[in-house]
């Protein structure tokens, strides 16, 4: 079958139109309104959403975006859209699209650009290293209500998640000894996860699971002791418990232990964004140096670098050549 049979929809979270309150509002009341991320009855969340959330994080997120906003835009949104030219490039003859869940550009308005296009087989790939059910496969739902709009949908090809990779490994690892050769080995690497409620993983969510695969594939394959690699999690919204250790409590339990030089990767974020940029380059580092830390190194996510372009290249020849 010829390439142009398929079609690729890159997709992730998404990201505010601009670092103001009300682009925040917008984008956060369409994010948390989703009942996979958010699965509190809609009679008890929307008054909490819209009588309390909304008005006091908009403003507060609004700043946090300006600390780190590029002059093309969002963080998220120049190295998404950097991939996916990057990987039309290596693809060729296979048209890409990138959607976004929440915001711009719409997962439906790039669905469209590609089935006007003639295609017929559409290889979902959404930017979650880790499967979980608030963003893999809310990308699955979001698609399906999509295509109902359409008298004929395409074959799809949905690539869950690509945890244990070999070419996802060993872009990391690659990442990793770069960072190591420019700063020298810390005495603890960090690998910090966004977190999720306790309960989904209770109920069945694979999530945990699929981080402690990579984190044990790393393990495995660098060259640095194991028992100096640390998997935490990150980003916890709300009082209910989210999967531990949390990041900021690590970074503020470790100068007491002894350990002065810290780097911390963050895994499960293909493209750089407010949670690395923002909470985890310079929230978490004033932690660590507050709490008597020496040294801190963020090292960056793979973002359009040459060896997470051919990862993308590679899932995506397994399914046209499967």
């Amino acid at each position: 079958m010829s390439n142009r049979n398929y079609g690729v929809l890159l997709v992730n979270l998404g990201t505010p139109d601009a670092p103001t309150p009300a682009a925040i509002r917008r984008y956060l009341a369409q994010f948390l309104s989703d009942r996979q991320v958010v699965d509190i009855p809609p009679l008890i969340w929307k008054p909490l959403l819209y009588g309390f959330i909304l008005p006091l994080r908009s403003s507060r997120v609004a700043k946090l975006y300006r600390a780190i906003w590029m002059e093309e835009g969002s963080p998220l949104q120049v190295h998404s859209t950097r991939q996916q030219k990057r990987l039309s490039e290596k693809l060729k003859s296979i048209p890409v699209a990138l959607g976004m869940t929440y915001g711009s550009p719409s997962l439906p308005q790039a669905t469209d650009i590609l089935l006007q296009q003639g295609v017929e087989h559409l290889i979902v790939l959404p930017l979650y290293p880790q499967y979980s059910s608030t963003t893999s496969a809310a990308v699955f739902a979001s698609l399906s209500k999509i295509l109902q709009g359409y008298r004929t949908i395409p074959h799809l090809h949905f690539i869950r998640s690509y945890s244990t990779h070999p070419a996802y490994i060993a872009a990391l690892k690659e990442s990793i000894e770069q960072s190591f050769a420019k700063y020298g080995q810390p005495d603890r690497l960090i690998l910090s996860y966004h977190g999720i409620p306790e309960r989904l993983v209770k109920t069945g969510d694979i999530y945990l699971q699929d981080c402690q695969a990579t984190t044990s594939l790393l393990i495995q394959t660098l060259d640095y002791p194991a028992e100096r690699i640390m998997m935490t999690f990150q980003s916890r919204f709300g009082r209910l418990p989210w999967l531990t250790p949390y990041t900021d409590r690590t970074m503020a339990s470790l100068p007491e232990q002894g350990v002065e030089h810290i780097q911390v990767l963050c895994p499960g974020f293909a493209a750089d964004c407010l949670e690395t940029l923002e909470e985890i380059k310079q929230q978490n580092k004033v932690i660590f140096l507050g709490a008597g830390g020496k040294k801190f190194e963020y090292i960056p996510a793979l973002n359009d670098n040459e060896a997470h372009i051919s990862l993308f290249e590679q899932l995506i020849n397994d399914v046209v050549s499967g």
